[in-house]
């Protein structure tokens, strides 16, 4: 099995990508959805985040409150410093725990669903492909607002707290221009899925891991004679 990290900027389209990719049968692991996962109350990292930005973030049935949460880091670069500090080591560590899940299921590739995966970098080095979906800044600007019922002042404050599209198109190895309709979009994802699916990528990864699994059960062995002898 390999890796296959999938990106984009707020509202190019990521998420019908991913959709796209789950109903052709590809296993996703949603980082979005794992950072909601590991904020649930009482866990490490919501008592941290209630430390650093206070009860008033916190929603009356004691769940944080997201949107609020939202609204202070996208005006704080420190701020958001902070809370990508407490939730990147907990969501990385959930995403390990399903990344060997589907590896013991013999898929051949799962792809990681990750917004900021070329602003963190942690993760790049454990991938076998990058897709970036992009779209033109003005089809991005007008699904912001449109999307989340915001002005432009506050939909470009938000675009620009990420890295600018046009710079992850050049980092990734793979495009997928979502600036037209939702049809020439699937044909494009359709593509690369079939691409990645016919790639031999997953025969070395999983001989790799067999080839170190008989390794180590042969130094247990070893170890074990050494022991009983």
């Amino acid at each position: 099995m390999f890796l296959v990290g999938l990106t984009g900027g707020i509202a190019s389209g990521k998420s019908t990508v991913s959709s796209t990719l789950r109903d052709l049968g590809c296993p996703i692991i949603d980082a979005d959805v794992v950072a909601r996962q590991v904020v649930q109350p009482n866990s490490p990292a919501y008592r941290s985040i209630v430390l650093h930005f206070g009860p008033e973030i916190l929603l009356p049935n004691g769940e944080i409150d997201r949107q609020k949460l939202a609204q202070i880091v996208f005006s704080n670069i420190e701020k958001r410093r902070i809370l990508n500090s407490i939730t990147h080591p907990e969501i990385h560590k959930a995403m390990l725990k399903r990344i060997l899940f589907f590896f013991f299921r013999g898929y051949r590739y799962v792809v990681l669903d990750v917004p900021l995966l070329f602003e963190t970098r942690r993760l790049t080095r454990f991938l076998n492909h990058t897709v970036v979906v992009y779209c033109d800044p003005a089809t991005q600007l007008s699904r912001l607002m449109h999307r989340d019922s915001l002005n432009q002042e506050e939909a470009q404050q938000r675009i620009a707290a990420q890295m600018p599209l046009n710079e992850k198109r050049g980092l990734a190895n793979h495009v997928i221009e979502n600036s037209g309709s939702r049809e020439d979009t699937h044909r494009q994802v359709l593509k690369l899925h079939t691409k990645l699916e016919d790639s031999m990528e997953f025969l070395v990864v999983r001989g790799l891991a067999i080839a170190i699994a008989v390794g180590l059960g042969g130094l247990l062995l070893y170890t074990m004679k050494l022991l009983i002898s």
